[in-house]
């Protein structure tokens, strides 16, 4: 079976560029050079599907930080009960 992970950009970086410690300062300098690797990856919608679904709480999955995560998941669900 393929497995995304295979074709993910990431896979050849330094895994901690996509777990930057804090929000301000050099942090949002790393968090925009991981969201660079993510937007010229060819699987970033499965990362972040498979974030979304498996709960990471923690880095940058799919080209989203974890705020971006939750805001997400509060959308999906309000547009879950809208159409139940």
């Amino acid at each position: 079976m393929d497995d995304w992970r295979d074709h993910a950009e990431c896979r050849n970086e330094d895994p901690d560029l996509f777990f930057p410690i804090g929000t301000t300062g050099p942090s949002l300098h790393q968090t925009r050079r991981a969201k660079a690797v993510c937007e010229r990856c060819p699987v970033q919608e499965s990362c972040l599907n498979w974030a979304m679904e498996s709960g990471q709480t923690v880095g940058i999955w799919g080209g989203t930080t974890e705020a971006e995560r939750r805001l997400l998941a509060r959308r999906r669900q309000r547009a879950e009960r809208r159409f139940s």
